[in-house]
């Protein structure tokens, strides 16, 4: 097959056009200048994407998006991280529509903030949307694919949790303070975490390529999702450190500010893989504490 994919030098990117790459032709839609004869350019704060480099793929991966906690939140990064969601994604799915030969699958990266805070419910694809910020943002990059869905192109939303990995994404800060032997809970750390490791996340990016019926929102998590306690003491246990260093609601959100520690590190996510495990998805990693050895090499 030959596949398209956006955000290729990112946390997921850059494990998955490899692992692609042993069985099919992988092409990277880059920012930056090309660097290799796999990479294609594009502009995502452009009008249109010229058609013709868009011809003849198979499948779109499409990981692209503005780091969503690089840095604290304020009306120009949270503008940042919506626009590089929304219309990078409805300008890549006006162009895909408007292909001679549109790709027969595009997956699009989205996520559990979709359901917002939910605390102890257990969240389906066929749960109601939630609130906030980042909510909001799901619904909307999720909406703007529709230019795709309208030409008859299948199309699956990612709503992965926290990506497990050995360097990178929300595991390396937790890895250094818990290194550090300041781990311990998150508020009263009993908001549910979800989560998933990322040779999961990349066989299910695989799988959702492969299986033809599977579209539309699809959970990408683990099947084990913990309380934050719960992940806190686990990642400690692997590292071989303390974990009983509180971190109070109240500092979190001095620190980050309200909204970003609400969202980010206080809210509840029990997400369910219903429709992985439906369409006959097998788990490498469904339990914590072996997929956490796994990718720290513990």
């Amino acid at each position: 097959m030959r596949i398209l994919v956006t955000g290729a030098t990112g946390l997921v990117g850059s494990a998955l056009v490899p692992d692609l790459g042993r069985e099919h032709e992988v092409l990277r839609l880059t920012r930056g200048a090309p660097r290799s004869p796999a990479d294609l350019r594009w502009d995502p704060d452009a009008e249109a994407l010229p058609r013709e480099p868009l011809e003849g793929f198979d499948a779109v991966i499409h990981l692209a998006g503005e780091s969503i906690g690089a840095r604290r939140w304020n009306a120009e990064h949270k503008r940042r991280v919506r626009e590089s969601r929304v219309r990078g994604t409805r300008l890549l799915c006006e162009a895909l529509g408007a292909l001679a030969r549109p790709p027969r699958v595009l997956i699009a990266a989205s996520g559990v903030g979709w359901y917002g805070d939910r605390g102890d419910e257990r969240l389906t694809e066929e749960s109601d949307p939630g609130t906030g910020f980042l909510a909001e943002v799901a619904r909307a990059w999720e909406e703007a694919a529709a230019p795709a869905e309208r030409r008859g192109i299948r199309v699956i939303h990612l709503r992965s949790g926290i990506v497990l990995a050995e360097r990178g994404g929300a595991l390396e800060p937790m890895r250094r303070l818990t290194a550090l032997g300041l781990g311990g809970p998150l508020g009263d750390g009993r908001q549910w975490l979800s989560w998933i490791a990322i040779d999961d996340l990349v066989g299910a990016i695989a799988h959702g390529i492969a299986r033809d019926g599977l579209r539309g929102p699809v959970n990408a998590v683990a099947p084990g999702a913990v309380r934050q306690l719960e992940f806190a003491r686990t990642l400690a246990r692997v590292l071989q450190r303390p974990a009983w260093v509180p971190a109070p609601r109240f500092a979190l959100r001095l620190v980050l500010g309200r909204e970003m520690a609400n969202e980010l590190l206080l809210a509840s996510q029990r997400a369910d893989p219903v429709r992985l495990r439906e369409t006959g998805f097998t788990f490498h990693f469904p339990s914590l504490e072996p997929a956490l050895r796994h990718v720290l090499g513990r």
